[in-house]
């Protein structure tokens, strides 16, 4: 078997849990970190680690000493226990090999004691260690410690930053696609029938007020950051107009799947609707958004 890659750190800071502060980090594979000294730091352990009284599990020396007490084997069971027999070695930003556990080791740890205590299993010296435990708990929970590494460690601007990079680029072309009918016909017939519009217009051009609507009911909602991308990449040539659809820049195994899907059911509701308000109501609904703004169009453009 090959050995484990030691990954590097590459943001690092100090989490605040009530009056203590714990060493942080997240490796390059996106993992949070808290080092071994920060979770004796956590539990107010001694490097020891065990309390006077408190005697070791015989049968598991792999546990770290600040949770191998033999009255807590019971309690160290699926998660914790993965945890802490998998401890990860990692390099700091000084490229000194450091040991360290996932950070979602904390929370998990002091359930241990809380679950402990609460069925009277704590010997007379742990009492210290619930009470740790209920400080540590009432300052974080298994999912908002990520949360609050990455918040420590700076981690979070980039992480975000990355995820949307990731995302738009399976939205988002890198080439212009050939232009191909996305927008049935029957999603521009269903809006002239519930705006009382006659369709088609005599001239074939759809009043301006359309493109707000394809945006409000389309296009907002696609993934954050598509619809800007989308704008940035074709931008408007003259008002109103653009030189290119929008759909054209949507990816096609992705992007466009995504938008025909999404037109199927904003048709559905149209299709279901017997006028402008009760459609809005139904998309509100749908699609959890809590106002849609009442377009009121211009008398003069209605054709």
């Amino acid at each position: 078997m090959e050995p484990q890659k030691i990954l590097k750190a590459t943001h690092f800071g100090k989490l605040s849990l009530g009056e203590k502060e714990l060493p942080c980090a997240v490796l390059e594979d996106g993992s949070r970190i808290i080092s071994r000294n920060a979770v004796f730091k956590a539990f107010g352990r001694t490097k020891r680690g065990r309390k006077k009284g408190e005697v070791r599990v015989a049968n598991m020396p792999e546990l770290p000493s600040f949770i191998d007490a033999n009255n807590l084997t019971k309690y160290i069971e699926g998660e914790v226990k993965e945890l802490l027999l998998n401890p990860v070695v990692y390099r700091a930003q000084n490229g000194r090999e450091v040991v360290g556990y996932k950070a979602a080791i904390i929370p998990l740890i002091a359930d241990v004691y809380l679950t402990a205590r609460m069925n009277k299993a704590l010997t007379r010296q742990q009492e210290n260690l619930a009470i740790a435990s209920e400080i540590l708990v009432r300052s974080l929970s298994k999912l908002g410690i990520v949360a609050l590494v990455d918040e420590a460690t700076g981690y979070q601007a980039d992480r975000d930053r990355d995820e949307l990079q990731k995302l738009l680029s399976k939205y988002i072309s890198k080439e212009l696609l050939p232009w191909a009918k996305r927008f049935p016909d029957e999603f521009y017939q269903e809006m002239f029938r519930l705006r009382g519009w006659d369709y088609p217009t005599p001239s074939g051009q759809r009043p301006s007020i359309v493109g707000h609507y394809t945006n409000k009911f389309v296009y907002d909602h696609l993934p954050p950051g598509v619809k800007e991308a989308l704008q940035k990449n074709n931008p408007t040539v003259s008002p109103g107009r653009r030189k290119w659809k929008h759909h054209q820049f949507l990816s096609d195994d992705i992007g466009n799947v995504h938008l025909e899907k999404h037109l199927l059911k904003v048709v559905t509701l149209m299709q279901a609707s017997e006028n402008w308000n009760e459609f809005i109501k139904k998309f509100n609904r749908v699609f959890g958004v809590v106002e849609i703004e009442q377009l009121e169009l211009d008398l003069e453009r209605k054709v």
